[in-house]
């Protein structure tokens, strides 16, 4: 019997490189996208455990897990040190700083 691929792996790749992309985006991106990718790979580890003999790409499955969580874990870290600056400076004083930021790069509103 010819082996395939899980198929599900690609998928979970590539919303793992677009979640580490947008971390930066006050982290929610990352922990969604990355939460996505862990759902998708560890539904396709089950169905790699009822019959390995069938799947090839278990190794993208393993590397791609681990870029998973990394997402997550970046993504979550990110999500909570936003969190505190805004708990300890304010909601108008963030709006305020992110303005002048704008100013100083010509972006103006």
């Amino acid at each position: 019997m010819e082996q395939q691929k899980l198929p599900n792996v690609t998928l979970a790749l590539v919303l793992s490189i677009l979640g580490f992309l947008c971390c930066c985006f006050a982290g929610l991106p990352g922990i969604i996208l990355g939460g996505i990718a862990l759902f998708l790979v560890t539904k396709d580890e089950n169905t790699y455990k009822l019959n390995p003999e069938n799947y090839s790409n278990y190794s993208t499955l393993k590397t791609t897990k681990i870029i998973a969580i990394v997402v997550l874990s970046i993504g979550v870290i990110y999500f909570l040190m936003t969190a505190w600056s805004i708990y300890q400076t304010g909601w108008d004083v963030q709006m305020e700083q992110s303005k002048q930021l704008l100013e100083q790069w010509g972006i103006e509103q």
